[in-house]
């Protein structure tokens, strides 16, 4: 995966290690860079594929054809170094969400529905370059880390709020209503539901991700989606005193 690195603000603090100036020094800064990412690149695969517990540091270095210490001296220890990999992911979901907002700037809020749908579904099934943040994700959830809270706040619940925003102003109702969130939920479901997975091959379901194939289910997702919403705020409006249906 091409993208660059977002480093920690300073050198690292073993300066020692260094050479002190000219050609030599240069040469040191590059071989450190490499190594550093190479080293993510590698906890990028083994976190993804098996958890943050399950990985170990040497395994890890054996990977990135790194010395057992590169670990430490470039990220402080493991966790610091899957804090690393995770704000990488963190920083493609945020991407995406303000991919989406740009997209639907200054339109109304069905067609900004529609566009968020579209652009997320697309970044979702389109970039297999990033077919390793789903599985990291998805480890995250169901054995967390002390760096869950990074990906909540960050990636997470920005992507919620706008969803919610949108939905809400469809249905007049706060973001916050039960029915808002359970739109949401289902709105982002439909599009996990087109990820890879054994059970989908095994029933003839699966997915190929070409890009009339990726169109044709953003096109589905937005309209089953937006209609679902309208069909909630007629049925909204028909409740005794607007109460959202259960």
């Amino acid at each position: 995966m091409k993208r660059s690195v977002t480093a920690a603000a300073g050198p690292p603090v073993h300066v020692s290690r260094r050479p002190a100036s000219g050609s030599s020094a240069g040469s040191a800064t590059r071989v450190d860079r490499e190594t550093r990412e190479r080293l993510i690149a590698a906890a990028e695969r083994l976190f993804a594929d098996r958890g943050f517990r399950k990985v170990t540091v040497r395994e890890i270095c054996r990977e990135a054809r790194a010395n057992v210490a590169a670990v430490n001296y470039h990220f402080g220890d493991k966790l610091g170094l899957y804090r690393e990999v995770l704000q990488a992911a963190i920083d493609v979901m945020r991407a995406t969400t303000e991919a989406a907002r740009e997209a639907g700037a200054g339109c109304s809020a069905d067609e900004r529905l529609r566009r968020y749908i579209t652009t997320y579904v697309r970044r979702l099934l389109a970039s297999g370059d990033h077919a390793w943040l789903h599985r990291l994700i998805t480890r995250e959830m169901n054995d967390p880390t002390p760096a869950l809270d990074a990906l909540v706040e960050q990636g997470v619940r920005p992507r919620i709020e706008y969803l919610s925003g949108l939905v809400a102003e469809i249905l007049n109702a706060a973001p916050s209503d039960p029915c808002v969130l359970r739109c949401v939920a289902s709105i982002q479901a439909q599009s996990i539901a087109y990820l890879p997975n054994p059970i989908a091959s095994r029933l003839g379901l699966a997915f190929k991700p070409s890009r009339a194939n990726v169109e044709a289910v953003a096109r589905h997702i937005a309209d089953f989606s937006i209609a679902g919403v309208h069909a909630l705020r007629r049925t909204t409006r028909e409740s005794p005193a607007g109460a959202a249906p259960p």
